[in-house]
């Protein structure tokens, strides 16, 4: 085969789009498409890329941030997680970045390569069109879930402990052993009660409603409940693999 039919062959797989072009298609802040990507990587639907530093100008001054590099798969996977309304937008870009990457000058081509190219054109246009329709299908199965986490994302007020449980689907006890085994809550010695850890509350995660009354005696009780905030609720969905909706 031709050196240049086989050099065009291969760029498919070179072709990279950045974390931080992502954000700018998709209209998302940079650090929030990087969580997803993780997300991505830590539930097995994509592998994790390589962090990389590049430089970018801020207003007067030059900052170098981390961005992920991403293959076609895996930006198309991510943009469906993370905003499904923006996936033809994805597509038109990587259409533009891969007939960028495949550039050359068609006199130094034969008859032949020629030929073979168009083949390879076509099959290659098959394939494309048979992935866009499977990752519609994907972003019609996962917009209501996705819809749902903004919902609950940018909601107010909190839920306690088992309602948190009863809104993702799982069994209160089970909720709170897998808040104890992460890090979430925990109890002080000889205590009765929950207590959420300081680092989830300055997260924004948890947070902590004290109710007050009044004994027989005339004294005061106090009581601590944790409680899960919207921000945390939709961590945890994310992290259950979207159990919330399942």
């Amino acid at each position: 085969m031709n050196t240049n039919i086989a050099n065009i062959s291969g760029l498919s797989d070179s072709v990279t789009m950045t974390s931080r072009e992502i954000a700018e298609l998709t209209e998302k802040r940079h650090d929030n498409v990087k969580r997803t990507i993780e997300s991505c990587a830590e539930r097995g639907a994509i592998s994790l890329p390589q962090i990389e530093e590049v430089k970018i100008q801020r207003e007067r001054r030059e900052e170098t941030v981390g961005v992920y590099k991403l293959d076609k798969r895996s930006s198309l996977i991510v943009v469906a997680q993370l905003s499904p309304e923006f996936t033809a937008r994805i597509v038109d870009r990587w259409q533009e970045l891969e007939a960028k990457a495949t550039s050359f000058d068609p006199s130094s081509l034969s008859r032949i390569d020629i030929l073979k190219m168009a083949i390879d054109s076509e099959e290659g246009r098959l394939q494309a069109v048979a992935q866009v329709q499977k990752l519609e299908t994907v972003v019609a199965t996962q917009a209501p879930k996705v819809e749902a986490l903004e919902r609950i994302a940018t909601s107010d007020g909190s839920l306690c402990l088992t309602d948190a449980a009863k809104t993702l689907q799982i069994q209160p006890r089970k909720f709170t052993q897998l808040l104890q085994e992460k890090g979430w809550i925990y109890r002080r010695p000889m205590g009765a009660g929950w207590l959420a850890y300081q680092e989830r509350i300055q997260q924004g995660l948890m947070e902590h409603k004290v109710t007050v009354g009044e004994k027989g005696d005339g004294t005061e009780w106090t009581a601590t409940q944790p409680r899960i905030t919207p921000k945390g609720l939709t961590k945890l969905a994310q992290a259950m693999g979207g159990g919330l909706l399942q």
